[in-house]
């Protein structure tokens, strides 16, 4: 699932390529909003929320006379998340978008360039005022700019509220903070030398903070890069440092790196980790051989599949 870096990124590109432009055309291909035409209102920019992307748009042209009913005259929020495999594409206009099958879910439309959204995970549209409703649940964004110091002592406060819960699975919780994923997670804390598993109390207001900010940092440095790295080094196999390396050695100490499942029972994600340079709790691991994520179409029930 894409993270807060990749969201704002794409954020970024809507934001440069529709700001200011009036709608041509939209095509919302979502059940409940097919029949919505957004002609003539103009894009009024696009931010990122997190893992979130909303879309604004200023009133109906002329205050009102709308031939669709299900688009009030005010402005308006056009909110998409890209879950797994989502995506918004920036197009030259006059581009053939395909009409059929499910790929493409939203088409916007101005005279200088087409944004076309392929595999949404969640598409809405709501008058403006009504943002929080789909992202009022979700604890602060970690990436905004005001994050420090407001929004730190915030996202604190929440993970430290279940001080036995893991570090892990805390920094995933989007109530507690928006825009970590499972990279930015493993990497964050395997820098900070601190097991997933580690109970939040145990780390204190200090270590959840530090935590935080060693993950903010490596989430705008990937927002600002064409390939994100968390090691510095952008050769294939080095970008990062145990996210996705399971079975393979880690590159500061040569352990072996394992691979397990973490956070609440049908919530479960995936953590990857070093045991020597990140000491403390673990989940329960027969110590087998782990093979490489991918590689081999055979899985286990977490997902990776383990050699005999």
């Amino acid at each position: 699932m894409p993270e807060g870096d990749t969201v704002l990124r794409t954020a970024r590109r809507l934001d440069q390529a529709l700001t200011g432009a009036v709608v041509l055309h939209a095509d919302l291909r979502w059940p409940g909003l097919s029949e919505v035409d957004l002609a003539g209102r103009t894009v009024l920019g696009t931010v990122a929320y997190g893992k979130h992307l909303l879309t604004r748009f200023g009133p109906e042209p002329d205050g009102g006379g709308s031939r669709i009913p299900t688009a009030p005259p005010g402005p308006l929020t056009l909110h998409s998340h890209l879950k797994m495999e989502g995506r918004w594409a920036i197009e030259p206009p006059g581009r053939s978008v395909p009409s059929g099958g499910v790929r493409v879910r939203a088409v916007i439309a101005t005279a200088e360039w087409t944004a076309v959204a392929t595999w949404l995970g969640q598409l809405d549209l709501v008058p403006t005022e009504r943002e929080h409703e789909l992202i009022g649940h979700l604890g602060p964004d970690i990436m905004v700019d005001d994050f420090l110091p407001g929004g730190l002592a915030d996202a604190v406060a929440r993970i430290l509220a279940r001080p036995d819960r893991e570090i892990g699975a805390a920094l995933l919780d989007q109530t507690n903070v928006a825009g970590i994923g499972t990279m930015y997670m493993a990497e964050s804390l395997f820098l900070q030398k601190v097991s997933p598993w580690t109970p939040t109390a145990e780390l204190g207001a200090d270590g959840v903070a530090a935590a935080l900010e060693r993950a903010r940092r490596l989430l705008l440095n990937g927002a600002t890069s064409a390939t994100p790295t968390t090691t510095g080094d952008q050769r294939r196999g080095h970008e990062v440092w145990v996210h996705a390396r399971s079975g393979r050695t880690c590159h500061r100490c040569g352990t072996v790196v394992r691979v397990a499942t973490i956070g609440d029972p049908t919530r479960e994600r995936t953590a990857f980790w070093c045991p020597s340079c990140q000491p403390g709790p673990t989940p329960t691991d027969n110590g087998r051989p782990q093979a490489p994520l991918g590689s081999s179409p055979r899985r286990s029930a977490t997902g990776y599949r383990r050699r005999r």
